[in-house]
């Protein structure tokens, strides 16, 4: 997914990510923050939503398809959970959830600039320790 992510934002698509600014675990957090340094470098935008905690999981493509459901998008949640999503096309409820985006995105704070230069080594250990235990969160 991340490869997916980093080719098309490579291509000129404008991809945005939007995380939860609060956390809710702070472990998940942190492990989430972990790839944002390797998005931001190959032109990935990153937002974290600050008014709450979103917990949708929806993605837009183009105004034209859009998923919703309860797919997170990391492993677990595609391969083990059997969690379930809609895929819609061409259909006017894309236009609302292209709308709620927009919105959205006024209320969240840009953090890819933070993320632009490179990190100190005790962040960037710390990150690789996260990520080895990503798998079984």
């Amino acid at each position: 997914m991340t490869r997916a992510l980093c080719l098309a934002a490579q291509r000129g698509v404008d991809v945005r990510i939007l995380t939860p600014g609060i956390p809710d675990k702070k472990l998940v957090y942190r492990m989430t923050r972990s790839y944002y340094a390797g998005l931001v470098r190959r032109g990935v935008r990153i937002y974290e939503y600050t008014p709450g905690f979103p917990h949708e999981k929806q993605v837009l493509c183009d105004g034209v398809a859009a998923t919703v459901g309860t797919i997170n998008f990391d492993f677990r949640s595609l391969y083990h959970h059997f969690e379930n999503g809609v895929l819609l096309y061409r259909c006017p409820a894309i236009q609302d959830i292209e709308a709620d985006f927009r919105k959205t995105f006024l209320v969240s704070q840009e953090v890819t600039e933070q993320y632009r230069t490179g990190l100190n080594a005790v962040v960037r250990v710390t990150q690789c320790l996260f990520r080895l235990f990503g798998p079984l969160m």
